[in-house]
């Protein structure tokens, strides 16, 4: 049987994209809980691996999203079970909330675009990254970081800010605050939408855009791998 991947979305914008269709060729089947848009969050200890999605709004927003509350418990739920898991952007930031870390406005401002991942050794033997090539770089776009971490969290990688990037909260969860499921395709509507803002900050999002279209391959070489390493994961153990 083929793993079961439960994936959360938190918005229409922020789909699973490049990750959900590299899970897939590596034989998963996703179930995509839309809770935004009236779907009931399910157990996640009921799946094989568990994908948590990125988003506009914050960790702790749990009155603008009701259903991150319950998520945060579900989180908490598949760490104790040994559920894989892992959490993108915002969904990194909630398995550190949900385990006791904190979260907030990065002091060094929004980070966007291209972003060099600074491994730590502990990536060499981690389940999931120790496949890395070293010469990874990723895409950011984000204004929260990960201010503190849980209790027996582990750094993997850093970005150039010093800023936690990829992270092991416990032996089966994973958090990496870059984006490696979306293309130009998907941050080009971010950009459209946020461009006075930009602009403003004196950002040239048609250059952040063509670094990316430029990276293409580059990102699909850096993080199929890693996508397919944590399918293999998520297929370990099960009856």
């Amino acid at each position: 049987m083929s793993p079961r991947i439960l994936v959360v979305e938190h918005e229409e914008s922020c789909p699973p994209h490049l990750v959900g269709t590299w899970l897939a060729e590596a034989g998963c089947t996703l179930e995509v809980c839309r809770p935004y848009a009236g779907d009931a969050l399910p157990a996640l200890t009921s799946y094989d691996g568990v994908l948590v999605l990125g988003g506009e709004m914050g960790a702790n927003d749990d009155e603008a999203a009701p259903w991150l509350g319950p998520l945060k418990a579900g989180i908490r739920d598949a760490v104790a079970a040994g559920t894989p898991l892992l959490g993108i952007c915002l969904g990194h930031q909630l398995v550190a909330v949900a385990l006791g870390g904190e979260v907030s406005p990065n002091p060094h401002g929004q980070t966007v675009g291209l972003t060099d991942v600074l491994w730590t050794d502990a990536a060499n033997d981690d389940a999931w990254v120790r496949a890395h090539t070293g010469d990874e770089v990723a895409i950011h776009w984000n204004n929260d970081v990960v201010t503190r971490l849980p209790d027996d969290a582990v750094v993997l990688a850093r970005s150039p800010g010093g800023e936690v990037q990829v992270a092991r909260f416990a032996p089966r969860a994973w958090g990496i605050q870059a984006h490696p499921e979306v293309d130009a395709d998907v941050v080009r509507h971010w950009a459209v939408t946020e461009r006075d803002e930009h602009v403003s900050l004196g950002r040239d999002p048609d250059a952040v855009l063509a670094a990316i279209e430029e990276s293409g391959a580059a990102l699909v070489d850096h993080w199929q791998p890693l996508t397919a390493r944590f399918a293999a994961l998520a297929g370990d153990d099960r009856p």
